[in-house]
């Protein structure tokens, strides 16, 4: 089944976009329930556990899949972003009124990502490590360059990755002077500054800073698909640019690949992946046109944000526990495994949760920021 909107005209929608999106969506709804933590822990000492890992966080310094997520989100926002800013122009909107959306749109982000991580059960709290903050910032830094020229916008980025490098490499704060030490780096420093406290899993407020580079990297490649020519060569070329570089520095001992305080070396190669992963959804997708079975990640693509906040603040704090007394209550009078309990939970709350986007997708209730 194809979305009509999406079947009939093509030549005006990235679809292969939607389905990046929804597919990470579909990703991180799935996370959401426990179930890649538990496997991974099950499989450890089988031959399988190097293919479970990769749905989890590396601790420190390497890149697994699971780390790609968060880059990917952030770059598809950059995208979508140039292709809306292209319609608002196209449509007569001036400049000062799209700044006022955006800026609006990134203190909503602000919100509710601080809201994600505020209510804990010793009460309030005010952290700043949720994707949707670092988002807020992300976004508004690749709208206020947008009009720039693509030389001028890759010169931020430059610009972004050395500051990242001169600020964890040259402060020298006593106690935070290891750059790339969890707990006694820069960026654990200024959350100290920021929040009072450090994340005990290593995240920093101040991957803002070098990810913004995903995000102006993502509304580049949304100017390059409202151009003519071919769009799949410069996306590998830059992908495998963006690659050698970001692995160069790490096998060179410059600067580790460290996804959790986003180094340039992290920075340059998950941006590569996004960039390849775009390349070959757009050839599969928009070029060859396999739309067939999409609809599924459609569905959570168009309600990306909507489902984000359900899942982190709902599902996480009431849903989930609900929804596990419910099934680990009936397959009790069967007597069956633990594990396959979990199993069956963690599928029956993301099959709920994908109705709840189905249900808005068939009304065409839309959530945006």
């Amino acid at each position: 089944m194809i979305p009509t909107d999406l079947a009939a005209s093509p030549s005006n929608r990235l679809v292969s976009l939607d389905f990046m999106r929804g597919f990470i969506m579909a990703l991180l709804t799935l996370d959401s329930t426990g179930l890649y933590g538990r496997v991974e822990e099950l499989t450890r000492d089988t031959s399988v556990h190097f293919l479970t890992m990769q749905f989890v966080h590396h601790p420190w310094n390497g890149l697994r899949f699971w780390d790609l997520i968060q880059p990917g989100f952030m770059f598809m926002a950059g995208t979508a972003m140039a292709l809306s800013l292209h319609k608002q122009a196209a449509a007569g909107v001036s400049w000062s009124e799209s700044f006022r959306k955006a800026l609006k749109r990134s203190g909503w982000l602000f919100f509710w990502g601080v809201l994600d991580y505020a209510v804990r059960s010793t009460g309030l709290s005010f952290e700043l490590w949720d994707v949707l903050t670092q988002l807020s910032f992300t976004t508004l830094v690749a709208f206020l360059i947008f009009r720039w020229s693509v030389a001028a916008q890759l010169g931020v980025c430059a610009l972004l990755l050395l500051l990242t490098e001169v600020l964890y490499r040259f402060t020298n704060i006593p106690g935070f002077d290891q750059p790339f030490t969890d707990q006694h780096n820069f960026g654990n420093y200024m959350d100290l500054v920021l929040m009072n406290k450090i994340n005990d899993g290593g995240w920093v407020a101040i991957n803002c800073i070098p990810t913004a580079v995903h995000t102006i990297a993502g509304a580049i490649v949304g100017k390059l698909f409202l151009t003519s020519g071919d769009k799949i060569k410069p996306l590998l070329i830059w992908g495998a640019g963006c690659l050698l570089a970001g692995f160069a520095l790490d096998w060179a001992d410059m600067t580790p690949i460290i996804k959790r305080i986003a180094t340039s070396s992290f920075t340059l190669a998950s941006l590569g992946w996004c960039l390849w992963a775009l390349a070959f959804c757009y050839w599969w997708i928009d070029l060859k046109n396999h739309r067939r079975y999409i609809l599924f990640f459609l569905v959570f693509g168009m309600n990306s944000i909507f489902i984000y906040v359900f899942f982190e603040i709902v599902g996480a704090r009431w849903f989930n526990e609900y929804i596990s007394a419910i099934t680990h209550g009936l397959l009790a009078f069967v007597h069956t495994p633990e594990v396959f309990n979990m199993v069956v939970t963690a599928l029956c709350i993301f099959m709920l949760e994908w109705g709840l986007c189905y249900f808005l997708y068939k009304k065409k209730v839309f959530f945006k920021l």
